[in-house]
């Protein structure tokens, strides 16, 4: 096994080893998908969350174990980075890999359980969510301070950002799944806006994020939205064939 832990969180690693062994028989299921799982653990009234990352195939084994770095470190090395940069994730814990001699086996990302108040999807699915445009407005400043900062969050999708009210009554917000990023030294205006296309199909409020945006950025409101709502557009056709296509030929699973 490989394994590295942050030294700045004081946690035991004996404790988090028992954690990593016991994975499958202990700690509370938080999701359970198709590709990986999340378990809640728990130690002296702290709260882990532990991302259990799917076997990879022999092919991705093997690229995992001598070319490219396993989900798992790149996860926390990518949380380790917004953390140094005031970019808002749930502190990283941890990495765990373990190997045979043909490449990686199983893999873990161990990060503090965060207790949020919702996740952008809620301000998708429920239009009268309280304080609707106000959370949608500072989550927009949110993403240009990622894209002046040349941090591309490539799974920018509506599950992955936490959201959680603070004492000033705003709002912060955490990224999650982090095992994909791009980092830049200047993000030019088509990716920035290319970043943002996956998070939500109602122009209503691409309408509200392209005014927010042009306020902060200095950028012309009509080409923010046309340019983002483009994108959006693009990303809504090619998710809808993708799912058309695969219910036609794969409708037996």
């Amino acid at each position: 096994m490989d394994f590295k832990i942050n030294s700045k969180l004081d946690f035991p690693e004996s404790i988090l080893l028992g954690f990593i062994k016991n994975f499958t028989t202990e700690g509370k299921i938080l999701s359970d998908g198709t590709r990986n799982c999340i378990k809640i653990f728990s130690w002296q009234n702290r709260s882990v969350a532990i991302k259990s990352f799917k076997i990879p195939n022999f092919y991705n084994a093997v690229i995992y174990r001598y070319f490219r770095k396993s989900k798992a470190k790149r996860s926390f090395e990518y949380a380790i980075f917004l953390s140094e940069n005031n970019i808002g994730t749930p502190a990283p814990i941890a990495y765990f890999e373990n190997y045979s001699f043909l490449g990686l086996k199983d893999s873990y990302y161990v990060s503090e359980n965060l207790e949020c108040d919702l996740t952008f999807r809620e301000l998708v699915k429920i239009p009268d969510f309280p304080e609707h445009e106000a959370i949608l407005r500072q989550f927009t400043q949110f993403c240009y301070q990622l894209h002046e900062k040349g941090i591309e969050f490539k799974d920018h999708s509506p599950g992955n950002t936490l959201i959680k009210k603070n004492e000033q009554g705003l709002y912060d917000f955490f990224l999650v799944d982090l095992n994909r990023m791009n980092f830049h030294e200047k993000m030019p205006f088509e990716l920035r806006m290319k970043n943002l296309c996956r998070l939500t199909p109602k122009q209503e409020m691409i309408v509200v994020m392209s005014n927010e945006y042009a306020k902060v950025s200095g950028e012309s409101e009509k080409l923010i939205f046309e340019t983002l709502w483009k994108y959006t557009s693009e990303f809504q056709y090619r998710f809808f064939r993708k799912k058309r296509l695969k219910k036609k030929f794969l409708f037996w699973k």
